[in-house]
């Protein structure tokens, strides 16, 4: 299996595979996701989870202080990379995969063409 969603007490939870890291202190194969309504959610639990230790990574992921990881995602972006046009979606997709934060305004700028 590659993922599973489910949720509790309200909350969405996504398992992936992450693979294996021998030697890791935390696995990534544990991680968590947080959908944001905006750009502005999206800077806030960014800057909140990457304060005081923490770490930035490629394509919306952050490890905060504890070394937990965490996606930072706007919910426009599963639309975007869904879209039926698989162009725009490859450019979405694109984009994504050169960020670290996510920028909405880029995604929108690369599903535009």
């Amino acid at each position: 299996m590659l993922t599973a969603e489910f949720r509790i007490e309200g909350h969405g939870f996504v398992c992936l595979n992450g693979g294996p890291h021998p030697g890791a202190a935390r696995s990534d194969s544990v991680s968590f996701q947080i959908l944001c309504k905006d750009q502005a959610e999206v800077d806030e639990y960014w800057n909140k989870l990457s304060a005081d230790g923490g770490q930035e990574v490629q394509c919306g992921w952050v490890k905060d202080r504890y070394g937990f990881s965490w996606q930072i995602v706007p919910e426009i972006l599963p639309r975007l990379m869904a879209a039926p046009d698989r162009a725009k979606a490859a450019r979405v997709t694109a984009a994504m995969m050169k960020m670290i934060k996510l920028d909405v305004a880029a995604l929108e700028a690369a599903a535009r063409g």
